[in-house]
Protein backbone atom coordinates (compact mmCIF):
# COMPACT_ATOMS: atom_id res chain seq x y z
CA UNK A 1 0.00 0.00 0.00
CA UNK A 2 2.85 2.38 0.84
CA UNK A 3 4.44 1.83 -2.60
CA UNK A 4 1.09 2.48 -4.29
CA UNK A 5 0.78 5.84 -2.51
CA UNK A 6 4.35 6.79 -3.42
CA UNK A 7 3.71 5.97 -7.07
CA UNK A 8 0.44 7.90 -7.07
CA UNK A 9 2.20 11.00 -5.68
CA UNK A 10 5.01 10.74 -8.23
CA UNK A 11 2.57 10.37 -11.13
CA UNK A 12 0.58 13.41 -9.98
CA UNK A 13 3.81 15.39 -9.53
CA UNK A 14 4.98 14.67 -13.08
CA UNK A 15 1.55 15.26 -14.61
CA UNK A 16 1.51 18.70 -12.96
CA UNK A 17 4.97 19.34 -14.43
CA UNK A 18 3.50 18.74 -17.88
CA UNK A 19 4.77 15.21 -18.56
CA UNK A 20 2.46 13.55 -21.09
CA UNK A 21 1.43 10.08 -19.95
CA UNK A 22 -0.92 7.58 -21.52
CA UNK A 23 -2.26 5.33 -18.73
CA UNK A 24 -0.13 6.86 -15.94
CA UNK A 25 -1.19 4.06 -13.60
CA UNK A 26 1.00 1.66 -15.61
CA UNK A 27 4.14 3.83 -15.34
CA UNK A 28 6.48 3.35 -12.37
CA UNK A 29 8.88 6.06 -11.22
CA UNK A 30 11.67 6.19 -8.65
CA UNK A 31 12.15 9.03 -6.15
CA UNK A 32 15.31 9.98 -8.08
CA UNK A 33 13.57 10.41 -11.44
CA UNK A 34 14.04 13.88 -12.94
CA UNK A 35 12.10 14.95 -16.04
CA UNK A 36 12.42 18.06 -18.23
CA UNK A 37 9.98 19.67 -20.66
CA UNK A 38 7.91 18.12 -23.46
CA UNK A 39 8.42 14.52 -22.41
CA UNK A 40 5.97 11.79 -23.45
CA UNK A 41 5.79 8.39 -21.77
CA UNK A 42 3.69 5.57 -23.16
CA UNK A 43 2.19 2.76 -21.01
CA UNK A 44 4.21 0.17 -19.09
CA UNK A 45 7.47 2.05 -18.65
CA UNK A 46 9.62 1.54 -15.53
CA UNK A 47 12.22 3.91 -14.06
CA UNK A 48 14.71 2.56 -11.49
CA UNK A 49 17.28 4.56 -9.50
CA UNK A 50 18.60 7.86 -10.81
CA UNK A 51 17.03 8.51 -14.22
CA UNK A 52 17.51 11.99 -15.67
CA UNK A 53 15.44 12.93 -18.72
CA UNK A 54 16.05 16.29 -20.38
CA UNK A 55 13.68 17.85 -22.95
CA UNK A 56 11.71 16.65 -26.00
CA UNK A 57 11.94 12.95 -25.22
CA UNK A 58 9.55 10.14 -26.14
CA UNK A 59 9.66 6.81 -24.32
CA UNK A 60 7.56 4.12 -25.94
CA UNK A 61 5.80 1.23 -24.21
CA UNK A 62 7.46 -1.59 -22.26
CA UNK A 63 10.80 0.17 -21.80
CA UNK A 64 12.98 -0.13 -18.68
CA UNK A 65 15.45 2.59 -17.64
CA UNK A 66 17.84 2.26 -14.70
CA UNK A 67 20.44 4.84 -13.56
CA UNK A 68 20.74 6.55 -16.94
CA UNK A 69 20.95 10.05 -18.37
CA UNK A 70 19.00 11.01 -21.50
CA UNK A 71 19.81 14.21 -23.40
CA UNK A 72 17.40 16.31 -25.54
CA UNK A 73 15.38 15.02 -28.52
CA UNK A 74 15.81 11.30 -27.86
CA UNK A 75 13.46 8.47 -28.84
CA UNK A 76 13.46 5.26 -26.76
CA UNK A 77 11.63 1.98 -27.33
CA UNK A 78 9.29 0.26 -27.48
CA UNK A 79 10.73 -2.71 -25.57
CA UNK A 80 14.08 -1.04 -24.85
CA UNK A 81 16.25 -1.79 -21.83
CA UNK A 82 18.63 1.00 -20.84
CA UNK A 83 20.94 -0.23 -18.09
CA UNK A 84 23.10 1.61 -15.52
CA UNK A 85 25.88 3.92 -16.62
CA UNK A 86 24.35 4.76 -19.99
CA UNK A 87 24.19 8.24 -21.50
CA UNK A 88 21.99 8.73 -24.55
CA UNK A 89 23.22 11.78 -26.46
CA UNK A 90 21.12 14.45 -28.10
CA UNK A 91 19.00 13.23 -31.00
CA UNK A 92 19.91 9.59 -30.51
CA UNK A 93 17.50 6.73 -30.97
CA UNK A 94 17.30 3.37 -29.18
CA UNK A 95 14.58 1.27 -30.74
CA UNK A 96 12.68 -1.93 -30.10
CA UNK A 97 14.39 -4.91 -28.43
CA UNK A 98 17.63 -3.01 -27.88
CA UNK A 99 19.68 -3.33 -24.68
CA UNK A 100 22.31 -0.72 -23.81
CA UNK A 101 24.60 -1.06 -20.80
CA UNK A 102 27.29 1.29 -19.44
CA UNK A 103 27.67 3.01 -22.80
CA UNK A 104 27.71 6.51 -24.23
CA UNK A 105 25.63 6.90 -27.38
CA UNK A 106 26.68 10.01 -29.32
CA UNK A 107 24.62 12.76 -30.91
CA UNK A 108 22.21 11.56 -33.63
CA UNK A 109 23.41 7.95 -33.40
CA UNK A 110 20.88 5.18 -33.93
CA UNK A 111 20.46 1.64 -32.63
CA UNK A 112 17.08 0.92 -34.12
CA UNK A 113 16.38 -2.72 -33.31
CA UNK A 114 17.44 -6.10 -31.96
CA UNK A 115 20.92 -5.18 -30.69
CA UNK A 116 23.08 -5.31 -27.55
CA UNK A 117 25.57 -2.50 -26.91
CA UNK A 118 27.58 -2.86 -23.71
CA UNK A 119 30.72 -1.11 -22.42
CA UNK A 120 30.85 0.96 -25.58
CA UNK A 121 31.45 4.53 -26.65
CA UNK A 122 29.68 5.60 -29.85
CA UNK A 123 30.48 8.88 -31.57
CA UNK A 124 28.14 11.09 -33.60
CA UNK A 125 25.93 9.87 -36.45
CA UNK A 126 26.70 6.20 -35.94
CA UNK A 127 24.25 3.65 -37.36
CA UNK A 128 24.07 0.23 -35.71
CA UNK A 129 22.32 -2.40 -37.85
CA UNK A 130 19.84 -4.95 -36.53
CA UNK A 131 21.29 -7.91 -34.67
CA UNK A 132 24.58 -6.21 -33.77
CA UNK A 133 26.31 -7.33 -30.57
CA UNK A 134 29.27 -5.90 -28.72
CA UNK A 135 31.06 -8.95 -27.31
CA UNK A 136 32.32 -7.18 -24.20
CA UNK A 137 32.86 -10.07 -21.75
CA UNK A 138 35.38 -12.89 -22.20
CA UNK A 139 34.41 -14.74 -19.03
CA UNK A 140 36.98 -12.93 -16.89
CA UNK A 141 36.89 -9.21 -17.68
CA UNK A 142 34.83 -6.61 -19.51
CA UNK A 143 36.44 -4.78 -22.45
CA UNK A 144 35.44 -1.62 -24.31
CA UNK A 145 34.26 -1.05 -27.87
CA UNK A 146 34.93 2.39 -29.35
CA UNK A 147 33.01 3.37 -32.48
CA UNK A 148 33.89 6.80 -33.82
CA UNK A 149 31.84 9.34 -35.82
CA UNK A 150 29.82 8.42 -38.93
CA UNK A 151 30.46 4.67 -38.74
CA UNK A 152 27.94 2.29 -40.33
CA UNK A 153 27.67 -1.19 -38.79
CA UNK A 154 25.85 -3.72 -40.98
CA UNK A 155 23.23 -6.08 -39.58
CA UNK A 156 24.05 -9.27 -37.68
CA UNK A 157 27.57 -8.15 -36.75
CA UNK A 158 29.63 -9.21 -33.72
CA UNK A 159 32.14 -6.65 -32.46
CA UNK A 160 34.69 -8.43 -30.27
CA UNK A 161 36.16 -6.08 -27.65
CA UNK A 162 38.61 -4.54 -27.03
CA UNK A 163 38.04 -2.88 -30.38
CA UNK A 164 38.19 0.52 -32.08
CA UNK A 165 36.36 1.33 -35.29
CA UNK A 166 37.54 4.63 -36.73
CA UNK A 167 35.62 7.44 -38.42
CA UNK A 168 33.49 7.01 -41.54
CA UNK A 169 34.20 3.29 -41.85
CA UNK A 170 31.70 0.59 -42.81
CA UNK A 171 31.37 -2.92 -41.41
CA UNK A 172 29.66 -5.38 -43.75
CA UNK A 173 26.62 -7.34 -42.58
CA UNK A 174 27.26 -10.71 -40.96
CA UNK A 175 30.83 -9.91 -39.93
CA UNK A 176 32.77 -10.88 -36.81
CA UNK A 177 35.21 -8.00 -36.23
CA UNK A 178 38.18 -8.66 -33.93
CA UNK A 179 40.75 -6.11 -35.13
CA UNK A 180 40.92 -2.33 -35.42
CA UNK A 181 39.14 -0.83 -38.43
CA UNK A 182 40.89 2.16 -39.98
CA UNK A 183 39.27 5.45 -41.01
CA UNK A 184 37.14 5.37 -44.20
CA UNK A 185 37.60 1.60 -44.58
CA UNK A 186 35.28 -1.30 -45.33
CA UNK A 187 35.74 -4.23 -42.94
CA UNK A 188 34.22 -7.56 -43.87
CA UNK A 189 34.54 -11.14 -42.67
CA UNK A 190 32.45 -13.60 -44.60
CA UNK A 191 32.84 -17.18 -45.83
CA UNK A 192 32.42 -17.97 -49.50
CA UNK A 193 28.93 -19.15 -50.40
CA UNK A 194 28.80 -22.76 -51.59
CA UNK A 195 26.09 -24.02 -53.92
CA UNK A 196 25.65 -27.65 -54.96
CA UNK A 197 23.61 -28.03 -58.16
CA UNK A 198 20.66 -30.45 -58.34
CA UNK A 199 21.08 -31.38 -54.70
CA UNK A 200 18.84 -34.11 -53.32
CA UNK A 201 18.34 -34.66 -49.62
CA UNK A 202 18.90 -38.10 -48.20
CA UNK A 203 15.71 -39.99 -47.44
Amino acid sequence: MKQELIQKKLRIKFLKQGVKMISPETIFFSNKTKIGKNVSIEPYVVFVGSVVLKNNITIKSFSHLENVKVENNVLIGPFARIRPGTILGEGSKVGNFVEVKKSKIGKNSKINHLSYVGDANLGKNVNIGAGTITCNYDGIKKSKTIIKDKVFIGSNTSLVAPLTIHEQSVVGAGSVITKKVNKKSLALTRSNQIEIKNYKRKK
